[in-house]
């Protein structure tokens, strides 16, 4: 599943490509992604000029200047990209927004757990999809402070919690059990025995991996490509994340792998504790 460097990637990618560009015509090829399109929904924005793209969390908001916000997930293998209008269809084209430059924004999905919603930019912040997220790791509200407060009598595993998108917004497998092998914490510890100063080495970890992934393009494990088609390439950087069995280049020790929460862990059992 793209994470939030490789969303952020996207969006970064999309904005000189779309930013401005007027939407002629909207083709839904394929509505059953996760949550279905409604009939003629993504078509109120022919006519619309896109006007801006944040990010919030693993979320894209494609702003308009008709007071309409597209949000976008890409799921499991979502992808984004713009091209030719005379471009051959690849297989897995759901959605494509015709621009008035001659090319087109597509959105391609081989396993549908994508989602496209249209939404009135006024009420936005109000949408159950955003309304409960954390605070974003690469904003200033996200304090190493604030998180050692407010997790004293907590027993989740650090790992789980960096996941929660109610403790922090975006974090996803790979950059959580980076962020620990850097700050040197074990992906078991309950974030209740953390200390201040620990809790300011994972959010100084976790700032810096993902500043480094997205510097990087992202990770391209199986499906993410960015805006124009191209492979992230952090995946040569990954200290732990899915090297069970190979020596820890800090320390040499065998890196171990264990199930979190139906998820891989992948830690190193003497640089971490």
């Amino acid at each position: 599943m793209p994470e939030l460097p490789e969303v952020e990637t996207v969006r970064r990618g999309l904005i000189p490509l779309v930013v401005g560009r007027r939407v002629l015509g909207v083709t839904v090829r394929e509505r059953r992604l996760r949550e279905p399109i409604a009939p003629g929904g993504l078509r109120r924005l022919r006519g619309v000029r896109l006007t801006g793209i944040e990010r919030r969390s693993k979320y894209l908001l494609f702003g308009t200047d008709a007071g309409l916000t597209l949000l976008v997930h890409l799921g499991m293998t979502g992808q984004l990209c713009v091209c030719d209008r005379g471009r051959p269809r690849r297989a897995h084209e759901h959605v494509v927004l015709r621009l008035d430059d001659g090319r087109e924004l597509r959105y391609a999905d081989a396993r549908r757990f994508g989602m496209m919603r249209l939404l009135d930019s006024e009420g936005l912040h109000r949408h159950p999809r955003l309304s409960g997220l954390g605070p974003e790791p690469l904003g200033g509200s996200l304090d190493a402070a604030v998180l050692h407060r407010a997790t004293r009598r907590l027993t989740k595993p650090i790992k789980n919690f960096l996941m929660d998108t109610r403790a922090v917004a975006g974090v996803g497998n790979i950059y959580a059990c980076e962020t620990l092998h850097r700050a040197g914490i074990r992906p078991t510890r309950p974030v209740g025995r953390l200390s201040r100063a620990a809790w300011e080495a994972v959010v100084g970890s976790l700032r810096q991996v993902l500043h480094e992934a997205i510097e990087a393009g992202g990770t391209t494990r199986r499906d993410f490509l960015n805006a124009e088609g191209n492979p992230g390439y952090f995946a040569v950087s990954l200290r732990v994340y899915d090297r069970a069995g190979k020596g820890c280049g800090r320390c040499g020790a065998v890196i171990k792998r264990i199930v979190q929460a139906g998820r891989s862990t992948f830690y190193c059992p003497r640089c971490q504790r």
